[in-house]
């Protein structure tokens, strides 16, 4: 037998520190990042790899308006962050403070009696994503409501469903019902126009269990300040998708930039309101806030970064997603789109980049080229552009199902959405108002400022979170 060290009196060293990575963000930018990680790093010893998300799930966000429109149950569209990533440290909580300085990041968690930790690590990578743009207006951010997480589709679908049970009531009068089954969508890019087809399908398939409300009681409108509808697609694929909307009976408004939301309505630059209980505001995201108390060169709000997606001036520290200005190469450098897909490769560049880093070598630059874009428009109608080739109709409906499916991550995530699916080609709209009356009106209370993180909160402290 070897003689024992310790009594021997030889000095043992003791192991280096192990280095600490934090990621900041459970969105695609930040998941994905983690993701790969996690297969690179997980059976390290001297790395620890830490995931920060204010939600313990990853959200698939291009099917929230599916969710709205009862398409697809919410549990289908999210997987747990652990069960995703089983050999990563995960945190839930807000980050409400960050030191580049000193390498700290401060992080609050806990709910009503929730409290801070402040945690100190060696590379970061910044995924915080983007929240809603208000523009500064006190009257959309108090009387509308949003589409950017799942509480804001899980309330617009409980909302929708308030409206026809209120709206079908016999004490009401003709003028009145038709406010109350008045919905208005403010902006025309994909999240808008994927809301309004999705709240049209959604109110005119639900209309056979409301026999006092008829289709023309119904009124869809899309505000748009812009020329056309889905710019990022082109004027001629715009100008289809508008088309289209307008036959399925949305009434679509472009060139109107919106002068206020107030209790009554939406106002419109010539002075005319609009009588409605329900706006639905997705006219633009801006960085979360806590990105202008950084240090760091901006262009936009978001964190201006090299081609690498490194921070100037900060090593260790990379950005990527809704929260940064990544330089795109393969487009003259100009600012990549925050798109899932772009920032998906973000997030797979950056988590090479770390571990370059963690090995003593440079980072590579992110080259990737846009494949295409797709949208729906309601009523099995898509369009989509892509590889520079156009689609619309039904088979562009039918490309964006069949493309997103097999973007969702894990097998069992793609065969719930399959399901909601294939449930819906044969059954009527589920209606079941899953927040009552009296909760939603506290929800929707005009002294309540509807921003995203309100709704997330409230939405799930009525509901018992879902377990995957």
């Amino acid at each position: 037998m070897g003689a024992d060290p310790k009594s021997a009196g030889l000095c043992v060293e003791a192991p280096p520190p192990r280095k600490r990575v934090f990621i900041l963000g459970g969105g695609f930018a930040g998941m994905y990042a983690a993701l790969h990680l996690e297969r690179q790093l997980g059976n390290r010893d001297d790395v620890e790899v830490t995931l920060v998300s204010r939600d313990n799930f990853f959200l698939f966000t291009p099917m929230l308006h599916e969710v709205a429109a009862s398409d697809v149950n919410a549990s289908a569209i999210v997987i747990s962050l652990r069960k995703l990533l089983p050999r990563l440290t995960f945190v839930e909580g807000d980050v409400s403070g960050l030191d580049l300085e000193a390498k700290k990041v401060t992080v609050a968690h806990g709910g009503l009696d929730g409290h801070s930790h402040t945690l100190p690590y060696d590379y970061l990578v910044l995924a915080l994503g983007s929240e809603t743009n208000f523009f500064g207006k006190p009257g959309p951010r108090d009387y509308t409501l949003t589409m950017k997480t799942l509480g804001d589709a899980m309330l617009l679908r409980n909302c929708l469903i308030d409206r026809l049970e209120e709206a079908d009531t016999d004490c009401v009068t003709a003028g009145k019902r038709d406010a109350i089954v008045t919905f208005v969508v403010v902006g025309g890019g994909f999240a808008g126009v994927e809301t309004a087809g999705a709240i049209n399908d959604f109110i005119h398939g639900a209309l056979p269990f409301y026999p006092n409300i008829q289709h023309a009681n119904v009124r869809v409108m899309l505000v748009h300040g812009g020329e056309e509808v889905l710019p990022e697609l082109g004027r001629d694929l715009g100008a289809y998708a508008r088309k289209k909307l307008i036959e399925h009976g949305v009434e679509v408004r472009t060139g109107v930039h919106v002068k206020d939301v107030t209790q009554e309505g939406v106002e419109l630059p010539d002075g005319t309101v609009v009588p409605t209980k329900t706006v639905v505001w997705t006219a633009g995201v801006t960085p979360p806030s806590l990105m202008a108390t950084l240090p760091c060169e901006k262009e936009r709000g978001r964190l201006k970064v090299n081609e690498r997606m490194e921070v100037p001036g900060f090593p260790g520290v990379w950005a990527l997603g809704d929260c940064a200005s990544v330089p795109d190469v393969t487009n003259g450098g100009k600012p990549c789109p925050p798109t899932a897909q772009h920032a998906l490769r973000q997030g797979l560049v950056a988590a090479r980049n770390v571990c370059a880093a963690l090995d003593g070598k440079p980072g590579k630059a992110l080259r990737y080229k846009m494949l295409g874009q797709l949208a729906a428009i309601g009523r099995r109608s898509g369009v989509a552009r892509i590889l520079g080739m156009k689609f619309s109709g039904t088979f562009a409906w039918v490309l964006w199902r069949t493309i997103y499916l097999f973007k969702l991550p894990k097998l069992e995530t793609k065969v719930r959405v399959a399901m909601g699916w294939t449930l819906d080609l044969f059954f009527r709209k589920d209606v079941v108002q899953l927040i009552g009356p009296r909760e939603l009106d506290q929800l929707t209370l005009p002294a309540l400022p509807l921003n995203s993180r309100q709704q997330v909160r409230q939405v799930q402290a009525l509901q018992p979170r879902t377990q995957h």
